[in-house]
């Protein structure tokens, strides 16, 4: 194991990465999978939702515990846990099953704001932009090279994704027990607060009394909805109004991971030590909202706007999650970054509940509705970025 920086670094990344290529394996093929177990799409959206609405209660435990025993340990039993979901998937023989498997991979894969704590751990407060856009590197990767081999395996049965995606975990437990040290120095371990397992509420209580940070966690919410609506009416948007099939509807989605990586594996940590996260911030604020009116217009404009909103759009997403992961991380207190950071991905997850939902009822009204929505949301969002201030 190493201790160097730059090896923790490397061995979270390689983590998050295996962990993320899983469950972009399956995701692209949930709906048709709970098809032949005779889902109704209204239940193939409750599937959706029992996903994001346990991370919702559950990402915040997971932080905060990891502030009392570390963050190893609470990443190797997450490993276990998406295994052991994975394989319900895999194997479910009824709709109830599905719904638990899902629901129990909430629990297992709360672990995302686990990953960032250790990532504030092993990195400077100047270094650490950069270290926070390996998240959304290992994210754009998962995202691109996940959908693309469960379509593979998807011609072998609508199961096999879900089965290789347990054996992908369980690899990557055994890769991790060797190769990831603990990152959170013992003298830190223990001081936080107890933890009872199940949902935690005083938990938002308590880092929303930190300077700054409700107002970034909001901001991450309504980035994170405002996405999760696009996610959610894209796919229909690009069949209805542009007449594309699923194969060039990928390759858009799939241009958004390539530039996710570009943005945040390349570009964030420079961009961060230049401008700050706060201008990052805004900024990708208002490249959300100018792609997302892109977006909208792309209808009367033609596919070439749309190829370029989509592109803005990504741009300024790249900016914004990692500047905020960074300057929730700077402002936490070193025993509370696991619950602090914790407490913004349970924010997430919600807002992955949520914007699916007013994103479909906008397109039963309008096409083009969810995607004006979006845009007036991360205007707001914009306006309340400038009340960021940093007070370190």
């Amino acid at each position: 194991m190493s201790d160097r920086p730059s090896g923790r670094l490397g061995a979270i990344f390689l983590t998050v990465f295996l962990d993320l290529l899983g469950f972009g394996l399956v995701i692209p093929l949930l709906p048709r999978y709970a098809e032949t177990l005779h889902a109704s799409p209204m239940q193939i959206g409750l599937i959706a939702a029992s996903y994001s609405g346990m991370q919702f209660l559950f990402v915040p435990v997971w932080g905060a515990l990891s502030d009392r025993v570390g963050r190893r340990p609470i990443l190797l039993l997450s490993m276990l846990a998406t295994a052991c979901s994975m394989a319900m998937l895999g194997f479910a023989s009824s709709l109830t099953w599905l719904f638990v498997a899902r629901a129990f991979g909430g629990i297992a894969t709360s672990n995302l704001a686990v990953a960032q704590a250790y990532i504030a751990d092993t990195t400077t407060k100047e270094s650490r932009a950069k270290g926070m856009g390996l998240i959304g590197t290992a994210f754009g990767l998962g995202f691109v090279l996940g959908p693309f081999f469960g379509g593979m395996l998807s011609t072998v049965s609508l199961e096999t994704p879900a089965r290789v995606a347990a054996g992908l975990a369980l690899a990557n437990f055994a890769w991790a027990w060797f190769a990831l040290p603990e990152s959170l120095p013992a003298e830190l371990r223990g001081h936080g607060r107890k933890v009872r397992i199940g949902p935690d509420f005083l938990a938002f209580q308590r880092v929303f009394k930190l300077p700054g940070l409700s107002v970034a966690i909001l901001l991450f919410f309504v980035v994170g909805a405002s996405f999760a609506n696009l996610e959610q009416t894209f796919a229909l948007y690009a069949h209805d109004e542009f007449k594309l099939d699923a194969k060039r509807t990928g390759y858009i989605l799939g241009m958004v991971g390539v530039i996710a990586m570009v943005v945040q594996g390349g570009l964030i940590g420079r961009l961060n030590r230049r401008f700050g996260e706060i201008r990052l911030i805004r900024a990708g604020n208002l490249l959300q909202a100018a792609g997302f009116a892109g977006v909208a217009l792309a209808a009367t404009r033609g596919l070439a706007v749309l190829y370029l909103a989509v592109a803005v759009l990504s741009v300024g997403n790249g900016l914004v999650n990692p500047s905020l992961s960074t300057f929730v991380s700077r402002r936490a207190p070193p025993a509370a970054q696991g619950e602090s950071l914790g407490v913004m991905q349970s924010m997430g997850a919600l807002a992955r509940v949520l914007g699916p939902t007013w994103g479909g009822f906008l397109y039963g009204h309008g096409h083009r509705w969810p995607y004006f929505s979006g845009a007036i949301g991360l205007v707001v969002a914009l306006l309340v970025a400038l009340t960021l201030h940093d007070t370190e």
